[in-house]
């Protein structure tokens, strides 16, 4: 009998298609353009510009079309901002219509594809607290801290039923196919 445990032997190593036979990274595209905050915030002056214009789809799609993949994470939240201050200004009867029409344009799934990604990642951002709001913690004599100001601790539930709103009306029209698509891509927002 072999002295080696056969528990703790590594299977992967044996597997051609393991990952462990392969860098992880070069599942990434080598193109992805590095973006810096300063390009995104000026993008997103140009964006809010077309919101204030009542082009509310043309914003979207320029939103969508420039994704900082390449950014800093400053760049990426700032970027977040700005598309979830587009869907928030969104009434509720123009969401499937404008979806159906970037569905139907050229690219428009791949367009459809970056909003389920903004919507999980809004989703995400919107349960923890912001860095503004961690800063402004103020003491209780209950030994407990305060983060937001009294009555206005629920504010995020407002914008995480947009988001939802956005994500049944999108699975709607691009089907459940968008969700695994977003799921499996490397590139991150």
């Amino acid at each position: 009998m072999a002295a080696a445990n056969w528990r703790t032997i590594n299977i992967d190593l044996y597997d051609p298609d393991s990952s462990a036979n392969f860098p992880i990274a070069s599942l990434l595209p080598s193109s992805i353009p590095t973006t810096s905050a300063s390009e995104v915030q000026s993008l997103a002056g140009q964006i809010k510009q077309l919101l204030r214009g009542g082009d509310t789809e043309g914003a979207l799609r320029g939103a969508l079309e420039n994704v900082p993949y390449g950014g800093d994470s400053a760049a990426k939240e700032v970027h977040l901002a700005t598309v979830v201050e587009i869907l928030q200004s969104t009434k509720q009867s123009e969401m499937s219509p404008m979806l159906s029409r970037i569905y139907s344009s050229e690219g428009g799934t791949e367009l459809l594809d970056v909003l389920m990604k903004y919507l999980y990642r809004g989703m995400s951002h919107g349960s923890q607290p912001s860095s503004a709001s961690t800063k402004a913690l103020s003491p209780q004599p209950t030994g407990f801290s305060q983060i937001h100001s009294r009555g206005g601790g629920e504010g995020g539930g407002q914008t995480m039923s947009v988001l939802l709103s956005w994500h049944e009306k999108l699975v709607e029209i691009a089907g459940s196919g968008c969700i695994v698509r977003v799921m499996t891509d490397r590139r991150t927002i």
